[in-house]
């Protein structure tokens, strides 16, 4: 997600309704978006980070069983690349602008190469508000076995669906309260 410098974030960001209707929405609106940091070293965009709970585990597994998790990079580039078509024909024929509200989430592991946060940064560039990316406090190995089985990687794994979306988030309210406080920043 892109935020615009003109605005408070919390202004720029739309949450899917879901979250925004559930009593954690608004401070986990302001969790998001004031306990950031760069994407990659040299990085300008800042993205929050979450611990993974079991709370976010469990909500994880649930989206995998629904069929709502797309594993990779390059997977995610595809599906957001198609809906982005699919989008844009249809604005082309209804002429009526769309709200715009984060829908997909990539959840991001913690080891990645530079060069991968740097891929990250041109989706989040490419395809927007529609688009939020959290850096989840672990690995690749723990976060594909958690979703994929023994001995299986991911690095990256998109959320495809509002509703998972919105699961998973409330489900990391906990968690990136928790590293706030565990950082001095309270809750």
């Amino acid at each position: 997600m892109m935020l615009d410098a003109n605005l408070p974030a919390q202004q720029t960001m739309r949450l899917p309704k879901l979250v925004e209707s559930d009593p954690r929405g608004a401070q986990l609106l302001c969790s998001l978006t004031t306990h950031t940091q760069p994407l990659w070293r040299e990085s300008e965009l800042g993205i929050p980070a979450a611990m993974l709970t079991s709370e976010l585990a469990q909500a994880l597994r649930n989206a995998h069983a629904s069929g709502k998790a797309i594993r990779g990079l390059e997977s995610a580039e595809r599906k957001l690349a198609a809906e982005e078509r699919g989008l844009q024909m249809a604005d082309r024929q209804t002429g009526a602008p769309r709200g715009v509200r984060v829908s997909r989430l990539l959840l991001l592991t913690n080891d990645g190469a530079e060069r991968f946060y740097r891929n990250v940064e041109t989706i989040l560039h490419r395809h927007g508000p529609r688009v939020l990316a959290v850096r989840l406090e672990t690995d690749a190995g723990v976060l594909g076995e958690l979703l994929f089985g023994p001995g299986r990687i991911a690095r990256l794994v998109m959320l495809e669906h509002k509703q998972a979306v919105g699961s998973v988030l409330l489900a990391m309210a906990g968690s990136i309260c928790q590293r706030q406080h565990a950082e001095g920043g309270g809750e």
